[in-house]
């Protein structure tokens, strides 16, 4: 695998004009270029699709399906690059995001993904989802999340992609099922990702992700019985 390897960015959005240039703007900064932006839109009815289709570099879709991990995997489906990564449209990378991952995965082509460290922080005039654990607004974490993700493609033939049935914690399931399958990954020791808090993100609502966890759990128990 070359340096220059094309990177599939996936941004999924439904109603985010508030926050997407920013995002797609931080996509257009990264000090790494060979790249290609692919938009999947959840039909918004604000300025989204305006906004996404003002740029000539991005590949916007309407998505064909329903939920979070359905347009993922429509992301994933369209995906020109050998590597794939994902943003959230209220979320921006930082400047050398693809190219600390790219350059790592290309050096140690026996990585299959790479995740990296987030810094977390809260929208002025809003309120921590319920249930965000406050302490993660202060210093740096390791973050096992799609926005963190540099993986290559091929990957998601070997462990399947997003599961349909996980309206939140999709990303929670498959990081699980890699681990089980023992998939070679890597952690960057470096703030890579600046994500956003705000009582309207979802994803951060622990309350919700709780809900899912047995399921989680026992799926991964019935993987690890397989494997043995």
């Amino acid at each position: 695998m070359i340096k220059n390897s094309l990177v599939s960015a996936i941004i999924v959005v439904k109603n985010g004009e508030r926050y997407l240039q920013n995002a797609i703007e931080s996509i257009l900064n990264q000090t790494y270029s060979n790249y290609e932006i692919i938009v999947i839109d959840g039909s918004s009815t604000d300025n989204t699709p305006k906004i996404a289709q003002s740029y000539p570099q991005i590949r916007y879709f309407l998505q064909n399906n329903h939920g979070i991990a359905n347009a993922y995997n429509q992301g994933i489906e369209v995906a020109k690059g050998e590597l794939i990564a994902f943003l959230s449209h209220d979320d921006t990378w930082t400047p050398d995001k693809l190219e600390t991952q790219v350059i790592y995965m290309s050096e140690h082509p026996e990585i299959e993904y790479t995740v990296a460290k987030v810094n977390f922080f809260l929208e002025p005039g809003h309120s921590p989802p319920s249930g965000f654990r406050t302490e993660l607004l202060e210093g740096e974490h390791i973050g096992k999340i799609m926005e963190t993700l540099v993986v290559r493609k091929t990957l998601f033939e070997k462990i399947g992609k997003l599961n349909p049935e996980f309206t939140v914690a999709e990303d929670v399931d498959w990081f699980a099922r890699a681990n089980d399958a023992q998939i070679p990954m890597a952690v960057m020791p470096k703030v890579l990702l600046n994500k956003r808090v705000h009582d309207t993100n979802l994803s951060l609502n622990s309350q919700q992700n709780t809900q899912n966890l047995l399921k989680l759990i026992r799926n991964s128990i019935q993987r690890k019985r397989q494997l043995s």
